[in-house]
C-alpha cells in the first residue's frame, strides 16, 4: 500500500476471525498468560463467563494483524490503543472493521479506528497508528 493512495474516512476491508478454543489457549500460552480463565472451561464458567476467553495480548496481536495485513509489509505499527468490552469466546466469530481517521503526509503516519465485534458485544475498539515506508 502507498501512502498517497489513502484518504481520511476510507474503510478497511472486513476481517473475520473464527475464535476457537485453540485460538484462545494458544494466544494465552504464547503471551505467557496462565490464568485459568484462558484455558480451563470449568474455571471460566465458575467466574461467571460463558466460556474461556481471549486475553488482551492476543486481542492486540489480532488487531495488529488486521491492520498490517491490510496496510502491507512496509507498515510499522507505532501505537495500539484499544479497550476491551465483551469477551471473545470459542464459537463466536470476531468481525473486524476499520477506517482511516487521520493522515500525516509529513511523516507518512496513518491512524485508523478499529473495532472487533461478536454477537455478544463489541470485544475491542480503539486506534492503531502506523507509518508507511
Amino acid at each position: 500500500m502507498r501512502f498517497d493512495e489513502l484518504q481520511v474516512g476510507q474503510a478497511m476491508p472486513a476481517f473475520d476471525l473464527e475464535v476457537t478454543a485453540s485460538v484462545v489457549v494458544a494466544g494465552a500460552l504464547a503471551s505467557r498468560d496462565f490464568m485459568p480463565v484462558h484455558h480451563d472451561h470449568s474455571y471460566a464458567k465458575q467466574q461467571g463467563t460463558p466460556d474461556i476467553f481471549m486475553n488482551i495480548m492476543t486481542t492486540n496481536g489480532y488487531v495488529s494483524r488486521y491492520v498490517t495485513d491490510w496496510a502491507g509489509p512496509t507498515a510499522v505499527v507505532r501505537k495500539i490503543a484499544i479497550r476491551l468490552g465483551g469477551p471473545a469466546i470459542p464459537g463466536l466469530t470476531l468481525h473486524f472493521n476499520g477506517s482511516i481517521v487521520t493522515l500525516d503526509p509529513a511523516t507518512k503516519t496513518v491512524e485508523v479506528a478499529v473495532s472487533a465485534v461478536n454477537k455478544i458485544a463489541e470485544h475491542a475498539a480503539g486506534t492503531v497508528t502506523f507509518t508507511l515506508d
